[in-house]
């Protein structure tokens, strides 16, 4: 009795704290994003480069979603009747019983029989992160620690029974790593609002009654250093009172404290970012690109090696984003029994290893006036029956690029019906379609991402509506076919940064139902890749290369080096001759290498000059 006694005073004790945070005004008065930018960011972040970003929940008992998809979302497919999702969820629970109801039953197959945070964060250290973010809260709402708001919908009172989000910041905090929480703003099973079902406007309540105080419950208790929030993209930030939050939270962590910049429409503060992309250059703003090892955050059992970054692939683009200013916040899925999968254990034990060696190339480092060294890639694209595809999910070539890269596709239509079609292409950023009777173009009948004049100049009678895939843009056409006529097509695909996507589709009632256009579409793709990038710290030059130098490296266009400039290679002993020309060539000779230190070294090749 003594013992249900002392809980149930702490548990007084802690709705009383609560209650007196909500009576607390978020701040002396409304900030402005001016008054927080002028607050600066914590150098911490800058410096650290590599984060490991965990998803873990009740999504990961079914751990289920197409090769390409987001896990993580089993709850989403769900709502909206994915057939696919419903067959699996008849494993675990009765179908017959609205959603909500199945996925709870969710909770007495998560059982982290397997879980020791020790172990994750002694991982996550050798692989050489300097923090790690975990998802307190998902969309679906169900929080890893015993949050008030959720007294049964949480990982205390059920599923695991643990708290997990106050055993991992302590395992982590152990390992001398910073710990940030992931925190879902709206969520999909909150009666007060429902995100994507309930009309976006009326989220007000669910804000001021339950989202604020849960969100002011979880820092003050555990005192994040980074806060990444998210699903902020069908709000505003007036709405989620995202300022003011903002504010409350760096006042209440401190100096050290960080957030991300997806609190809502009009954000104009927080790192950004980019989620599976190549690297941007911001070295005004932190940020950090947010991916997989595989291509879903949370556990996917459908995933194949293929799905996976290989090694090299890793590393090499962890160097071009720390080479542009950025860092990386690598997504770990550990399966229900909290066992990491040992394909995304490997990749992390190779990175860390490579970091060992070459780390001073990349921690505390800026870019340097020459950024990328890149060679001009073409390739034909595997034969394909309809253009349908997102670079998060899915691309038409697998050593390709996530951005920066045309596609040019051509394949011959033939109507089974004779009639009027519309055809749709959707992009980001750009892409124009064309098609011809014979061999020759005489019409362009589609455009997204071109100014109004050149879509003039193409064809007066072209359709083009919004820009970019991200707000719905698409640009349609409508044209009569005969049946079985052959029509030549043409898709020009042109990608710059951040998301890429594109779908080319029909519709053959009117515009109520469009498809990928069927035909055998031949194409090849043009893109630049990356052989070298450069860093630098403390008048240090680091010299990044992504394939194995031979006996003699040729730099051209460096700046003149000094007599008695030393030139190592990271991972072995002595220094290496050197000779420069008056145009800037700069000749390095790897030959005096030991053989068993150079071939020890993969994946990436690091020279460091001072």
């Amino acid at each position: 009795m003594a013992i249900f006694a002392l809980r149930f005073l702490l548990a007084m004790k802690r709705l009383l704290l609560i209650s007196l945070l909500c009576l607390l005004p978020l701040c002396a008065g409304a900030q402005s994003w001016e008054s927080l930018n002028q607050r600066g960011y914590p150098q911490w972040f800058s410096d650290a480069k590599l984060g490991i970003f965990v998803h873990w929940g009740l999504y990961s008992v079914p751990a289920y979603a197409s090769p390409e998809g987001y896990a993580e979302w089993f709850y989403r497919g769900l709502m909206v009747g994915d057939t696919a999702r419903r067959g699996v969820m008849s494993q675990y629970a009765d179908t017959s019983l609205p959603v909500l109801e199945q996925y709870r039953e969710l909770t007495k197959y998560w059982k982290a029989e397997r879980w020791n945070p020790d172990e994750w964060a002694a991982l996550f250290k050798d692989a050489g992160a300097r923090y790690v973010v975990l998802v307190t809260k998902h969309h679906d709402g169900y929080c890893l620690w015993d949050s008030p708001q959720q007294p049964q919908w949480n990982s205390v009172t059920s599923g695991p029974r643990r708290n997990i989000v106050e055993e991992l910041t302590s395992a982590v905090r152990k390992q001398g790593m910073r710990m940030g929480f992931y925190y879902s703003l709206p969520e999909w099973t909150n009666p007060r609002h429902i995100w994507m079902q309930d009309p976006d406007s009326l989220i007000g309540d669910y804000v001021d009654n339950y989202m604020v105080p849960q969100f002011k419950e979880l820092v003050s208790r555990y005192s994040p250093s980074l806060i990444f929030v998210d699903g902020d993209w069908q709000n505003s930030a007036e709405q989620f009172r995202s300022s003011e939050l903002i504010d409350w939270y760096y006042r209440t962590v401190g100096d050290s404290a960080i957030v991300n910049n997806r609190w809502g429409g009009g954000t104009q503060h927080g790192f950004k970012t980019p989620e599976y992309s190549s690297a941007i250059l911001d070295t005004l703003t932190p940020w950090a690109e947010c991916r997989g090892i595989g291509r879903s955050f949370g556990y996917n059992r459908n995933e194949s090696p293929e799905n996976y970054l290989g090694d090299g692939e890793l590393i090499r683009h962890f160097c071009e984003l720390v080479a542009h200013g950025g860092g990386l916040t690598l997504n770990v899925g550990p399966m229900a029994d909290g066992t990491i999968p040992e394909l995304q254990r490997q990749r992390l034990l190779t990175l860390g290893h490579w970091l060992k060696v070459n780390g001073e190339a990349i921690y505390g480092c800026r870019p340097w006036r020459t950024v990328c060294i890149t060679e001009h890639r073409t390739a034909e694209l595997p034969s394909v029956d309809g253009i349908d595809f997102d670079w998060v999910r899915n691309a038409p070539l697998a050593e390709m690029p996530v951005d920066n890269f045309d596609l040019h596709w051509q394949g011959s239509v033939s109507a089974p019906e004779e009639g009027d079609y519309i055809f749709r292409i959707e992009a980001n950023d750009e892409a124009t379609v064309s098609y011809s009777r014979s061999n020759s173009t005489d019409a362009i009948v589609a455009g997204v991402g071109m100014s109004d004049l050149e879509r003039r100049k193409m064809n007066d009678t072209l359709l083009c509506y919004n820009h970019g895939w991200a707000e719905n843009g698409d640009a349609e056409h409508t044209l009569h076919l005969r049946k079985n006529e052959d029509h030549l097509f043409f898709v020009d695909y042109h990608e710059r940064d951040l998301e890429a996507a594109v779908n080319f589709s029909w519709s053959r009632d009117g515009g109520k139902s469009f498809e990928p256009v069927p035909a055998q579409w031949r194409g090849t793709a043009a893109w630049q890749r990356t052989i070298r990038c450069f860093t630098t710290k403390d008048d240090h030059l680091y010299i990044i290369e992504f394939d194995r130098p031979g006996q003699t490296l040729v730099l051209p266009d460096m700046p003149r080096l000094k007599k008695g400039t030393k030139v190592t290679l990271l991972g072995t002993k002595g220094d290496l001759k050197w000779k420069q020309k008056k145009d800037g060539t700069l000749s390095i000779d790897l030959s005096s290498l030991n053989p068993d230190e150079f071939n020890a070294l993969d994946h990436a090749w690091v020279l460091k000059i001072k």
